[in-house]
């Protein structure tokens, strides 16, 4: 059995492990045991205190093999991204030069640094354990954190954002960054994405160039990758848009990757999660249902499991004795129910939003 919990300081190595084989490696959860022990102090406080609006809490989770006895994945939320720092993307716009004289008038693409994304909350520093891709296990971890935000909406902000990994080239390299950051730091993608992930992102900003970049400036490479995502993470995004968020203005300032934005009420598990009182039964007298995740009422000991949506005709959910236990939950106990299978994602992705994202 799959259970997602909230870290531990026992998972200290699993996070090692996890960190050091995320692809490509990720700024949010850099393979440095100091920071990741920073990761689960702070996890740890943030679950135990009162909160009444969110701020710089991180609330990191972990995915467990039971049957293993193994931690297999990581992802964390951000209750505010720009909370201490601000967090900066690169915001894609139109500029027009016109000439009435000349009888010109173009549109120009171009990026300018902002931090409006400082205001959301982030989900962020997911990986999983290669041999559970391509199982519910990923759905699990990925959409889990939004179980939690479901029930403690105080504690987040009204609109998640979530950043992927940008596309690199086949030698690991940021045809984004070469193109832009690389002239003002002098040092290769690799270099900087492990600065920014032991110190912080914010430094970017006090290098980078102030004014518009303007896109045909750059090398064609370049503005090919803006926007795009790193292929190993295609799935995920495509995941993500059929859960309702949008590709928003806003990419990666280091490698361009694309930055998705939503209104946490829009988002399918908000929409279709519904309170169950338990009802526990046999394994064999479960009914065929579909899976879905289910998630405790406990905010430090937060639990969250793919079981059957299995409901009795007075509207209980039927649990197997296991996944009650797994759960912490006893029989008439409220447990939080979202269907695991989300719509398809064709007429999720529209491209970027013209309003706020």
């Amino acid at each position: 059995m799959l259970v997602v919990r909230p870290v531990a300081p026992a998972d200290l190595p699993a996070l090692e492990r996890l960190a050091g084989g995320a692809v490509p490696r990720l700024t949010n959860l850099p393979a440095h045991r100091d920071r990741l022990e920073e990761r689960i102090t702070r996890s740890r406080r943030a679950f135990a205190a009162a909160v009444e609006f969110p701020g710089d809490e991180h609330y990191a989770f972990v995915l467990e093999d039971l049957a293993r006895g193994e931690v297999v994945g990581t992802a964390t939320v951000r209750a505010q991204a720009g909370a201490v720092d601000a967090y900066y993307t690169y915001r894609q716009e139109t500029l027009i030069h016109a000439s009435q004289q000349l009888n010109v008038r173009r549109e120009v693409q171009t990026l300018s640094l902002s931090h409006e994304v400082s205001e959301a909350s982030l989900l962020c520093a997911y990986s999983l354990d290669p041999r559970y891709r391509g199982t519910s296990a990923e759905s699990l971890l990925r959409r889990a954190r939004l179980m939690l935000i479901a029930q403690y909406p105080e504690r987040f902000a009204g609109v998640l954002a979530m950043a992927f990994p940008g596309y690199l080239d086949e030698g690991g390299e940021s045809p984004f960054w070469n193109s832009v950051g690389y002239h003002f730091f002098v040092r290769d993608y690799q270099e900087i994405n492990y600065l920014a992930g032991v110190r912080s992102k914010s430094f970017i900003a006090e290098v980078m160039p102030q004014f518009p970049l303007y896109l045909p400036l750059l090398t064609p490479q370049a503005r090919a990758a803006i926007g795009r995502e790193h292929p190993d993470h295609e799935p995920a995004l495509a995941e993500m848009l059929a859960e309702g968020f949008q590709r928003s203005r806003h990419v990666d300032i280091f490698d361009a990757g694309p930055v998705i934005k939503a209104e946490r009420e829009h988002l399918q598990t908000f929409r279709r999660a519904a309170w169950h009182p338990v009802r526990v039964r046999p394994e064999h007298a479960l009914p065929d249902a579909e899976p879905a995740m289910i998630a405790n009422q406990r905010l430090a000991d937060f639990r969250c499991v793919v079981a059957r949506y299995a409901l009795s005709p007075t509207g209980q959910l039927m649990l197997s004795p296991e996944h009650a236990e797994r759960l912490g939950v006893e029989e008439g106990r409220a447990v939080l129910a979202a269907p695991l299978a989300l719509p398809g994602g064709d007429e999720h992705d529209p491209g970027y939003d013209e309003g706020e994202l």
